[in-house]
């Protein structure tokens, strides 16, 4: 009899173990089939995926049979390894750790996509209208050369659909099914290895001819650190093996996937969220089939079914967005480090200004660290500016736009160079308000206001609420209501008054939203189709344009006062990450960055360029704190629609979490508290955190104890071992 282990593919907890199945007569199975079987005391049938199987002498009548293997081999055993190390570091279950190994849209039966294609058989030669029928057969043999062509291809091309049917009829022709791929494959012109220099040299022969293991490359920006782990790539796929480059979402830019395309050619494959379900399962296939070696994509790319994976590169690797915050709530350079551990294969990390945890495991020989201390190119480093806005205010200058930063605009315009302007935050305003009693719109759902856009919109940015603005405040009655604070639609439009002949684009989440309108304001700022760029955080790293000067940065405090323990570390990231986009061409860049509180050591060490300075002031406060990189930190959040259950709830485990841990000493409970965002989309939210070394195993018994106490309530759980904020 074969037995088998079978994990249902579903969420529900208490289906969280593997169930036991066995084969009917002469039915083959394999670790990581995807298979039907019956489930419950109706039998309904059920997805699963296999996790074991094994041969057994006696027969087991009380094992239920399995339906149907509908496919093979999804996983290998050596991947049983990633899911129980996802399962006992991140606290996620079977079927949430298996879900990242799986192609997009398996579980929906998302199957290849088939066409149609005409092929040449025999030649109507012999037949009375042959010279007509010769002209379309050789069309299609001209087209087989090219990737094959369909019956109504042939029509648009402007031959009979009804000839065609004949010669179909008589075999001159026929039909045979191929798979289409439904990625995107343009062209991409050719690009030459750029000639690395010294110090790239030295950065590439350390990381190449080092032993397996993690290694750091902190650079300036634009040090070159892309060609250095572009020619590693070369090396690894020479040597026939396979490497994932991966990008924040957010960064995933037109020019680093022509960049890629453009060296490597079809080898490549580019996976992220903005495909469809269809492409990205199309991508997926074509890796474990061996038709692309490369991969450039967000951190999902990772999990994709490569051969031999030999190198990750995790760029621009200080990015929340590499942090998971659905189940498995992984930190992708840790699940990369298991994975190459497992491969002997190489992590590179890529940052001009790295997290604190990658620094700290640099200093203390836990990772190589590999350093780039100049540009590559002709460009220098940016001479920084900073402008005082206190100042401004007291001179009269409300405009959100210093009198510095309008010269320095018109002087660029005036010579033909290119303007970046970056604001943190989308819309017109932050929030509207009354005057006279204080009224804010706020989100009926969620408890945050609603922010201003074009045409008196208001918007949540959480669940997406939309209402519009009233003339008159629906509290008092007063017309003095008014939208305060500024968002990039604003400075769109005063940048529109005072330059009325200046090109300008506006990139965020608001002008992104369509498939391709990122690329596409790319391409047009990139040909010069336009003078500025206003922009979110989108703008702030991994875009590289010649023909850009100057760059604004409009508010450095927005993330300098968050409720965040990361918030410094945060702001000096965004200001070093913006100012890098300026002078990459022939000429010096000018940054004008305006700030409240110029005085702020983040803003300080930016301007200066001094990330060691930076680190070491910031270290020193989180090690007495005993945040990362110097202590854990564990989150539980537990959401419920009655606000005084869900309070009574989470105060209870905190009493049960602090007797269960009194005897560690360098564990601490903070909380409960309300969230950040105290109501989101309807749900009341409540924080615990939990501060020290906290193992393994006491997280997984933290875990039963939260689960024990919500059982038959209607609550939420998210619990979080490496949470990168408080929310």
């Amino acid at each position: 009899m074969i037995r088998c282990e079978v994990i249902l593919l579903n969420k529900t907890k208490k289906l969280d173990r593997p169930f036991s199945y066995r084969a009917s007569e002469g039915m083959a199975l394999g670790v990581g089939d995807l298979v039907q079987v019956p489930f419950g005391p109706k039998n309904q049938r059920a997805k699963g995926l296999v996790l074991s199987v094994e041969e057994q002498s006696k027969e087991d009548p009380s094992l239920k049979v399995v339906f149907e293997v509908l496919g093979r081999g999804f996983f290998k055993k050596k991947d049983l390894n990633l899911m129980n190390f996802l399962r006992a570091e991140y606290l996620a279950g079977y079927a949430e750790a298996l879900r990242l190994l799986l192609p997009p849209g398996e579980l929906v039966g998302n199957q290849h996509r088939i066409r149609k294609v005409l092929v040449a058989k025999d030649p109507p030669d012999s037949h009375a209208r042959g010279k007509e029928y010769r002209a379309i057969y050789d069309y299609i043999v001209k087209q087989e050369a090219l990737g094959g062509v369909i019956a109504r291809e042939v029509a648009l091309a402007g031959f009979s659909a009804s000839s065609v049917r004949t010669m179909l009829r008589h075999g001159f022709l026929g039909v045979e099914e191929q798979r289409e791929s439904r990625a995107h494959h343009g062209v991409w012109a050719k690009e030459e290895p750029l000639e690395l220099n010294e110090e790239q040299e030295a950065a590439r022969q350390k990381i190449e001819e080092g032993p397996a293991g993690v290694y750091l490359l902190h650079g300036v920006t634009g040090s070159g650190k892309t060609e250095v782990f572009l020619h590693l790539v070369r090396s690894v796929l020479e040597a026939k093996a396979d490497a994932v480059l991966l990008v924040p979402e957010i960064a995933l830019t037109p020019q680093m996937i022509q960049r890629v395309k453009g060296r490597f050619g079809p080898e490549v494959s580019v996976y992220h969220s903005r495909l469809s379900e269809g492409e990205r399962y199309d991508e997926w296939m074509r890796i474990k089939n061996g038709e692309a070696h490369l991969a450039i994509g967000a951190r999902s790319a990772l999990f994709l079914p490569f051969a031999d994976l030999k190198l990750v590169v995790v760029d621009e690797e200080h990015e929340m967005s590499y942090k998971s915050e659905t189940n498995p709530k992984y930190l992708t350079r840790e699940v990369a480090r298991f994975m190459m551990q497992e491969n002997a294969g190489k992590v590179l990390l890529a940052s001009a200004t790295p997290s604190l945890e990658a620094y700290q495991s640099a200093k203390t020989g836990d990772y190589q660290l590999v350093e780039l201390s100049k540009r590559a190119g002709a460009g220098a480093m940016p001479k920084i500016y900073t402008v005082d806005m206190r100042r401004e205010l007291r001179s009269g200058n409300r405009s959100i736009l210093s009198a510095a930063l309008q010269s320095a605009m018109a002087q660029s315009l005036e010579k033909g160079r290119q303007t970046i302007l970056f604001l943190n935050r989308r819309g017109m305003s932050g929030f509207v308000s009354c005057r006279a009693c204080g009224f804010v719109y706020q989100c009926p759902h969620c408890s945050v206001s609603l922010t201003k856009h074009g045409g008196g919109r208001l918007v949540c940015h959480h669940c997406g609420h939309t209402e519009y603005q009233k003339s008159v405040c629906p509290s008092c009655g007063s017309r003095l209501i008014k939208e305060f604070g500024v968002g990039t639609e604003r400075v769109e439009a005063e940048v529109n008054e005072r330059f009325p002949d200046a090109r300008i684009l506006r990139m965020d989440r608001d002008t992104t939203s369509k498939k391709e309108s990122y690329e596409n304001i790319y391409a047009q700022f990139k040909a010069h189709g336009a003078d500025i760029l206003i922009g979110t955080q989108m703008v702030a790293k991994g875009l590289d344009f010649h023909g850009v000067d100057l760059v604004g940065i409009l508010s450095a405090d927005l993330s300098l006062n968050m409720p965040d323990f990361r918030a410094y570390e945060k702001t000096f990231q965004l200001i070093t990450q913006v100012s890098g986009r300026a002078g990459r061409g022939d000429g010096a860049g000018r940054v004008i960055l305006q700030t409240y509180q110029p005085e702020a050591y983040p803003i300080v060490f930016a301007i200066q360029g001094d990330y060691q300075g930076f680190f070491n002031q910031e270290s020193s406060i989180r090690r007495a704190l005993n945040y990362p990189p110097f202590g854990r930190l564990f989150t539980l959040i537990l959401s419920g629609q009655e606000e005084p259950v869900l309070i009574e709830c989470i105060q209870k485990i905190a009493r049960a979490l602090r007797e269960a841990l009194r005897p560690y000493a360098t564990i601490t409970i903070m909380g409960s508290v309300a969230c950040r965002i105290s109501r989101l989309n309807g749900w009341f939210r409540q924080q615990l955190v939990i501060k020290g070394p906290l193992s393994r195993q006491m997280a997984q018994k933290v875990q039963q104890l939260v689960y024990q106490a919500v059982r038959g309530k209607t609550l939420r759980v998210s619990l979080d071992r490496n949470p990168q904020d408080f929310l």
